[in-house]
This record gives structure tokens, sequence and C-alpha cells, in this order.
């Protein structure tokens, strides 16, 4: 057992009770933890480049104040017993909220800021730099229709909504060098960084990096997108756009393209009674098969708290995936008050529980990094509130079966907004699973000569050597199945409409 289980289960063994002596054991450990911890991490801050010296020592104190509540937290499952259940009428229904006059919209979004995280990268499909910039819809980026939203809003409106990018150390060189080509677009775009914490060694639990520089990028990470509070407030930003009586902040994935600017909601926030307005609102959305393990809403202590699929007791997983108890999920769709953002923040009031992401370095060290989710603060704002809203400002591109899903006919684009085709006969989208050979986008993007026709289309599942002809339909439910060693062509204009193609290249009624 190393010292990660030996701090964070002694005096917690199964069947017996804490004696004084292990408790004394335990915290010994954990002092010892903290301690050895800090001493690194001053050695650490000694090789940072002085114009980023008091910047770092600011990150490493959240980076220590996580470590220390690691160490003295008991695991990350909730308390099941606690928790409960939402009646139906505790989420707001999207439907329930009025429409502003014309005449309000200006004074509405002249209240907004939109921040949008952008700290990720693309390797999960395969890309290089930061994934905002992924070629979407006619050649533009993520970050295109981004900022094309927020100008089509400001012009039509009159209004200088900002719009903000919280980026990463790993995505804030190649960010600003795109930034330039919008020099003479109508929005100011502001950015800021992500703290840069050290990944923790899982045996030793010590800093893995050796110093700020280049040889050690390895050892760093950026601590997941609950950290958007501190730094936020840490990049003077915060304060400047309360200073300009900007009231509310709406903060979403940059790679969610249904998670457009909406008047209802933000006319419901500005204009509820004081004593009644949220601090705090979620969107959320009805859940499918296709999303058991999205986070929900429950109450714990008369409070709504964000529970997800990492904390749950392994005894009580097939309870929360369930459809039927579980109705909804979080989209991380999230509008908060800048005023209780900077309170939370000053009075260190914020709580989000610790997700423990397990790595392996290249070289084979297994580390751990310390992060936090941002809807996870939902218990820390007064008067939060959860708001169900229709699938189509859900619509996610992790993978490139999401992005077959946008770059089809099934979506048209209108000032950098993706809509539903009208001609779609049932507004729920496709669920489609290409296998492997299609997770890159490069492969993905060889293996089409044009995106299939999916307008009609319920089900796709491809796996194996699989490419596809131009002008090809898919309907209904369609599998094709390429075994080990073969290879299936779709030829040109051919339509599938519940079939199973296998590796022979017959095609079976489905």
């Amino acid at each position: 057992m190393g010292p990660l289980e030996m701090v964070r289960q002694a005096g917690f063994v199964k069947g017996h009770r804490r004696t004084p002596s292990d408790i004394e054991f335990r915290d010994a450990m954990r002092k010892d933890a903290q301690s050895a911890m800090n001493k690194e991490l001053n050695k650490l801050l000694a090789t940072a480049p002085s114009g980023i010296q008091q910047q770092a020592r600011t990150e490493f104190d959240g980076f220590e104040t996580l470590f220390g509540r690691f160490l003295h937290e008991t695991g990350s499952s909730a308390d099941w017993d606690k928790l409960k259940l939402l009646p139906d009428d505790a989420i707001k229904r999207y439907n329930s909220l009025e429409t502003p006059a014309a005449s309000d919209f200006k004074s509405l979004l002249n209240q907004l800021v939109v921040i949008k995280l952008n700290g990720g990268l693309g390797t999960s499909m395969g890309c290089t730099g930061p994934k905002s910039a992924i070629q979407v819809r006619n050649e533009l980026t993520f970050l295109d229709l981004n900022v094309q939203q927020i100008e089509n809003l400001n012009k039509a409106y009159d209004v200088d909504v900002p719009l903000v990018l919280m980026n990463s150390f790993n995505t804030d060189e190649d960010t600003q060098k795109i930034l330039r080509k919008y020099s003479h677009i109508k929005v100011s775009i502001f950015t800021f960084n992500q703290s840069r914490y050290p990944r923790v060694n899982r045996d030793t639990l010590m800093p893995i990096p050796r110093s700020f520089g280049e040889e050690s990028l390895e050892g760093w990470y950026p601590p997941g997108h609950g950290d958007v509070y501190n730094s936020f407030f840490n990049s003077g930003l915060l304060s400047q756009f309360i200073q300009q009586g900007k009231k509310y902040v709406f903060i979403s994935n940059i790679d969610n393209m249904g998670a457009t600017v909406d008047l209802n909601i933000l006319n419901f926030l500005v204009n509820s009674p004081e004593s009644q307005a949220p601090e705090f609102l979620m969107e959320v959305t009805d859940k499918t098969r296709a999303d058991v393990k999205g986070g929900t809403l429950v109450e714990q202590e008369g409070k709504l708290r964000l529970l997800e699929y990492a904390q749950v007791p392994s005894d009580k997983v097939d309870e929360f995936k369930s459809v039927s108890k579980f109705k909804i999920f979080n989209t991380n769709n999230l509008w908060i008050s800048l005023h209780a953002i900077k309170r939370n923040v000053e009075e260190k009031t914020l709580h989000m529980e610790i997700i423990v992401n397990p790595k392996t370095l290249d070289n084979g060290m297994n580390v751990i990094q310390l992060e936090t989710a941002v809807g996870a603060a939902i218990k820390s704002f007064d008067k939060a509130v959860g708001i169900n809203v229709p699938r189509r400002r859900f619509l996610p591109v992790k993978t490139t079966s999401d992005l077959l899903i946008v770059m089809s006919n099934l979506y048209a684009m209108r000032t950098g907004a993706l809509e539903m085709s009208p001609k779609r006969s049932f507004p729920t989208v496709p669920l489609v699973k290409l296998g492997h050979q299609f997770s890159k986008v490069k492969d993905f993007l060889q293996r089409f000569a044009s995106i299939p026709d999916i307008l009609e289309l319920d089900h796709l599942t491809v796996s194996g050597d699989v490419n596809f002809g131009k002008n090809v339909s898919l309907r209904g439910t369609v599998i094709i199945i390429a075994n080990h060693g073969e290879k299936i062509d779709i030829p040109m204009g051919s339509i599938l409409e519940n079939k199973i193609v296998s590796g022979n290249l017959r095609i079976l009624d489905h």
C-alpha cells in the first residue's frame, strides 16, 4: 500500500473502530504529506521566471488548499442516504419563461458577459492544438462559430457583449495567434488562463515537475473547469465587468454548439424580484439512454447539488443510470451572478467536490490530477435553480461521431448557430457510433467522400475498414461491420434503410 492509500485509509478500515492511536497516526501522516508538499512547492517556485512569480504563488496557494482537502476528505462517494430526489416542480420548465419585449433586448444584453471554456486540446480527436481550432462547418472552427454568434448579437441589438475565453497553458499561445484574425470584427474578446497545477506522484504524493522550464512540461495540468471562479477573479476581469455594470455571466463549453445566448433565460434572471433572483442557474435537459453517465441535480440539506457519475457508490450505479428515476442531466450551460462569484471567492465559501483523475505518463509513472467541475459549485450560491431546456441547447462535439452529426444536413447554420432542419420529422438526434478507424478527424474525413444524408437516420453503427462514397443516404437503423482483414466500400448514391451490411458485402434487411 502506497502513501496515498495509507493517508486516505488510515483509521477507516472496514469493520474496525478508529482507536486514538489510529487517528494520531493518520493525522501525523497527513501533516507530513502537507508539509513535504509545501517544501517542494517552494523549491519549484524558485525556478519560476520573475515575471510570473506572483501569479504562480497565488496558483500554488489554490493547489495547496485542494491538496489539503484531498488528504483530509474520505473518498469521493456521495452520502447516498442524505440525497433526495427533486420534486417534479423543483426544475423550472423552459416553456414557462416569458419572452422579453424587443425594446428590452438591449438593456438585458448590456448586463451579460459570455465565458467559453477553451482549455482543452483536440488530442482525443487526433488533433494538435486547441480543440476550438477544429473545423466544424463550412471550414469554420468552433472558435469562429462562437465569435460569429456574439458578433451577430452585437450587430443586431447595437450592444457590446464581451466574449471571454478561459484558456489553459496548453491552448493559450495558439489561441492568441488565432485571435488576431478577428481584429476587424465587432466583438470585444478577452482571455484569461486556468491555473497551472503540478501533477502528483501517486506513490510519493510529491509534485512531478522539477522546474517551470520546457523540460518539465509533462508535469503540469490545468485543474478542470471548476477553476474558472478563482482564475476569473485573479485575472482582474471579474471586477472590471462588475464596474461596467455587468450582472450575469453565461458559461459553457466551447464545443457545445447549442450553447447560444438565450434572452428568455437572461430576462428571467435579470427581472426576477430581488428577493427571488437566482445567483446560479443550471440548464438541464431530459436524459436519454445516451446520457446515462451525465451529472444530475439532487437535493441535500435543502440545497441543490450536482451529483456526478464518479461520486455514485458502486452499488448505486444502476439506480443512477435509471432514466425514469434521474430524469435530467447537466448540460454545463451555467448562468451565474458576477457579484455572487466575487463574494464566494473573497469569502472562500466555494465548495466543489474533488475529482481525482489518475494518469500514466509516457515514462510509465502513475500520477494523479486533482480537479473540480464548475457546476459542482451550485450549492455555494443562493436561490440556485435548474431549468429544463430543449435538447437543441446541448449539442456537444466530443468525438468524430458527434462531428458527423453537426457536419450533416441534420443541421442548418444561421449566424454561427446550428439549428435542426425542419425537414427532420422528429426532434431527437440520431445515435451514431463510429469505430476506432474513424476516431481521428483526418481519418474520419478520408473515409467520407461526402457527409451522408442522415435526415431520417435513427441509429448508425460502423465498425472496421469502411468507406462511404458521395451522396449516400442513411435511414432508420443502419449497421455496417467489416470484420478484421475485410473492407467495405459503400457505393456512391447508395440508400441504406434499416440495413445490416456485413463483411462479405451482403446487404440484409434489419
